[in-house]
């Protein structure tokens, strides 16, 4: 019997540490590819690009619910963008993409335009890539059940900038133990990742996106959510103050071919 409880105690220990490991693997990662296009005629190579080319190839791999977004347009933004949201269960899996596109014989020809584009004809003019990992609050992308016509729908994409990587850290516990995503969910904004940026432009920073039917749904839950008295209360607390001193929100729809 004495021998049973040092054997019980290193299956346990062994137990935990995998339920550790098994949980933090479920955790997403996300590349957020950002093209800079400067006429239609680039939108339009790009377009068939990502629709008859890459998309397909990504299904066929396995990585699917793959997002495709424009800039809403206003007077006040150039819509010179197009956003291709890329999730991706691992690390590795996102390392070894490049290799399985190149081996790709249906890939390769579908794209061959955008693949062999030659320097005075490119498909774009710069593209930048942002490496996130999900919010253990929310460790899968959930894409968007609005409906509607999707040009009329938002998709909110918010960028939030912390003054020192503790401060970024903060505001990320904030969002998980301290019940923003909650509240989110409550008053739904049809969230559909929260993640840490692991590696791109502006760090140290967070990235989320929340998706509405339309502009004036979307500015009523804001409303909402500005006038709750949960986020009152959980903005107000000592330990969250200054945890963020930039957000860049952009306002975004998804193509007719994005997966969501």
């Amino acid at each position: 019997m004495k021998k049973l409880f040092p054997t019980l105690f290193v299956f346990l220990l062994l137990a935990s540490f995998t339920c550790t490991t098994l949980n933090a693997q479920e955790e997403e990662y996300y590349q957020l590819k950002t093209y800079t296009i400067k006429n239609e005629k680039q939108e339009s190579a790009m377009d068939l690009y990502l629709k008859e080319a890459l998309l397909p190839a990504l299904n066929k791999t396995g990585i699917t619910q793959v997002g495709v977004f424009k800039l809403r347009p206003n007077k006040f933004t150039l819509a010179n963008k197009i956003y291709v949201l890329i999730p991706f269960s691992s690390l590795s899996q996102f390392e070894g993409l490049d290799k399985r596109l190149s081996e790709d014989k249906d890939y390769q020809l579908a794209g061959s335009d955008y693949i062999n584009a030659s320097f005075k004809n490119p498909p774009y003019e710069r593209f930048t890539s942002t490496i996130l990992r999900a919010f253990t609050g929310m460790p899968k992308l959930l894409p968007s059940p609005v409906e509607g016509p999707r040009a009329d729908r938002v998709y909110e994409l918010r960028s939030y900038e912390s003054p020192t990587e503790k401060t970024y850290l903060n505001k990320v516990a904030m969002f998980n133990a301290g019940g923003e995503i909650k509240l989110f969910n409550d008053l739904g904004f049809n969230a559909v990742f929260y993640a840490k940026v692991i590696s791109g432009d502006h760090m140290p920073n967070l990235m989320y996106m929340t998706t509405h039917t339309n502009m004036e749904q979307r500015d009523a839950k804001w409303d909402t959510f500005r006038n709750s008295p949960v986020w009152k209360k959980l903005s107000a607390e000592k330990k969250y103050k200054n945890n963020m001193n930039k957000a860049d929100i952009l306002l975004l729809y998804p193509t007719e071919y994005s997966d969501y």
